[in-house]
């Protein structure tokens, strides 16, 4: 199957249920504790700098390992899964010297996400497995300053942030993704970076595939780092036309809930939720069980809030497995006509007409 043909089927089911999108990746590199010489490999074992906790670079030193991840989520029940970027563009791997290799990472991965989507299309070939290039938000922020000292001072512009961000596109791209993912956004600025970037390539490559837009929330007044409520949040990206915007990381599904129940309601475009598996304990580990999460997102699904549904820190196979049962008998959320009006973005949202 191309992947025209595959994103032709990805319209046609998004109508027909609630697709699902895989777990953590983090969570379960973990599993492997990995130690410095296996996330270095051969290719870097004289490496100048410690790559440990380079969870990106495993696509290139332990690519077995990356694809069956992909693999356990899909035989799980995930329709989606997310390519091992999430910190692959040269902003980020410069803490670690590498950002040169931010094309062949994109590249690598997006490979190794599609060699194991190919792998269970085979098996099941009535239901199209989906590769999701996921972009993160880097760590710099455009729209805050890292200097208590100095409120006008930034760590980044718009402009590097694009040109960050166009490479790993063309990576995703080249290496086969049906999707691109940006997600876990707390900075909108930067989002708008990511989306610019995404445009920009696609003009480029002559391609247009499905957008998701996931941000984050970051505390429980209901606004991402940058200000924003959700609604607000969806009119400054409602530009790009995603095929899904939603909610990702934050909280556990019980705090998250207002967050999606808003935007649910203003969007005219899919929604896509994916919450960590509660908060985090002392140990820095989430404790919510499969079933504890499955319930909580099973009351958003027979509500109508949402189209895709996944999980974040802290999920696991066993989660989504649960989580795709729970959903499983519920129709997806139905896209709502929303009247033309004049909806500018703020810190709130302003809406005239």
């Amino acid at each position: 199957m191309t992947r025209e043909e595959r994103i032709e089927r990805l319209y046609e089911a998004v109508k027909e249920r609630i697709l699902i999108l895989d777990g953590a990746m983090g969570t379960m590199i973990q599993r492997h504790k990995l130690d410095e010489a296996g996330y270095r490999g051969e290719r870097f074992k004289d490496f100048d700098r410690d790559l440990k906790g380079n969870n990106d670079l495993l696509v290139l030193t332990q690519p077995d390992i990356i694809r069956d991840i992909h693999s356990a989520y899909m035989e799980a029940g995930a329709d989606i899964v997310e390519t091992n970027t999430f910190n692959a563009q040269s902003i980020s791997q410069a803490d670690y010297g590498l950002e040169d290799l931010a094309y062949e990472m994109n590249v690598a991965a997006a490979k190794l996400a599609r060699e194991a989507a190919d792998a269970w299309e085979a098996k099941t070939p009535d239901r199209p497995r989906y590769v999701a290039g996921a972009i993160g938000p880097t760590n710099r922020t455009a729209s805050i300053s890292p200097d208590v000292n100095n409120p006008g001072f930034r760590n980044v512009d718009f402009d590097t942030l694009v040109e960050a961000y166009s490479t790993q596109v063309r990576g995703l791209i080249d290496g086969g993704a049906d999707l691109i993912l940006i997600e876990t956004v707390f900075d909108t600025l930067n989002a708008k970076a990511a989306g610019f970037a995404v445009e920009e390539v696609f003009d480029e490559k002559g391609v247009h595939l499905p957008v998701m837009i996931s941000g984050t929330i970051t505390d429980l007044s209901g606004r991402n780092l940058s200000g924003q409520t959700p609604e607000a949040f969806w009119y400054s990206m409602r530009h790009l036309r995603p095929f899904s915007i939603g909610f990702n990381c934050s909280f556990g599904a019980e705090q998250l809930r207002p967050s999606v129940d808003e935007i649910s309601h203003v969007t005219d475009t899919y929604v896509s939720i994916y919450p960590n598996a509660g908060l985090p304990n002392e140990m820095g580990e989430y404790d919510e069980t499969p079933e504890q999460m499955a319930a909580l997102l099973e009351d958003w699904a027979e509500n109508g809030l949402i189209n895709i549904v996944g999980g974040c820190c802290g999920t696991t196979p066993d989660h989504i497995r649960a989580i795709a049962k729970a959903v499983a008998p519920y129709k997806p959320r139905v896209v709502p006509q929303v009247e033309h009006a004049l909806r500018l973005s703020g810190l709130e949202p302003f809406v005239h007409g």
